[in-house]
């Protein structure tokens, strides 16, 4: 009866040491969606243009995105665009050399992205979102995770899924900041999703998490004055412009 219980009592032990196991290092797939007839629903009320065009372009677009990660940093870029889709707004197509570096040792981010034709490397420090975490958790790619909620662009809601399994303080596009991995992401104001359908477990390469990056250098804060002078006539559209960049 002793050694019958000690049996049960070591595969116990085992079992939990299998489930506190932690991902420090691989490459996650993301599906982002964006619905863009809602986002145009407004200017297509008394626009017949407009409302022509959201009948002959689909509703949904939908792309596949890569995070290749490790403990210290992490590459978020497209890995397949959807060749169905056709975008209606500016803002909304991916670009093959778009790409967002988080450095988590240094504190400091990179992010090179195509706006009106103009190339950018955005070199700043990571985003300091407040962050508030709370009970409410669900299932994405086989990893449970917890409900975070937070704001950009002082009213911009953001929600995000992250799982403390993979213990990596980045996400999706420029978001981080979190006890870990982001795998599920949504804004609603911009009707746009991402989350997680696969982890491979593998470790990047240098190059892979190092990738050249070309185009105007300037910060956050210099990007965005320089945007809001040549949209300074856009009015409520020009803040719309500006939410899609601060992504």
């Amino acid at each position: 009866m002793k050694k019958i219980f000690l049996t049960a009592l070591v595969a116990t032990a085992l079992t939990a040491s299998a489930q506190t196991q932690f991902v420090t290092s691989g490459r996650v797939e993301y599906e982002k969606k964006i619905n863009q007839h809602k986002m145009v629903e407004d200017a297509a009320e008394n626009n017949v243009w407009m409302q022509t065009m959201l009948k002959a372009y689909p509703k949904t677009l939908t792309d596949v995105y890569e995070l290749r990660f490790n403990q210290d940093k992490s590459a978020y870029k497209l890995a397949k665009e959807n060749s169905d889709n056709k975008y209606i707004m500016w803002g909304t197509k991916p670009t093959e050399t778009d790409v967002t570096l988080q450095d988590m040792q240094t504190g400091n981010t990179s992010t090179q992205r195509e706006v009106f034709e103009n190339t950018y490397v955005i070199k700043d420090s990571l985003r300091n979102l407040e962050w508030r975490i709370t009970d409410e958790t669900r299932t994405i790619a086989g990893f449970e995770c917890r409900k975070a909620v937070t704001r950009i662009c002082d009213s911009v809601y953001v929600v995000a899924f992250y799982t403390d399994q993979i213990p990596v303080s980045s996400g999706p596009e420029t978001f981080g900041g979190l006890p870990g991995l982001i795998l599920g992401l949504a804004v609603p104001r911009l009707y746009t999703t991402w989350f997680a359908t696969k982890l491979e477990l593998s470790e990047p390469t240098a190059t892979q998490l190092n990738p050249v990056q070309k185009g105007k250098k300037l910060n956050w804060a210099q990007l965005y004055a320089e945007l809001r002078k040549g949209m300074k006539d856009w009015g409520k559209e020009a803040e719309k412009r500006l939410w899609i960049i601060s992504l």
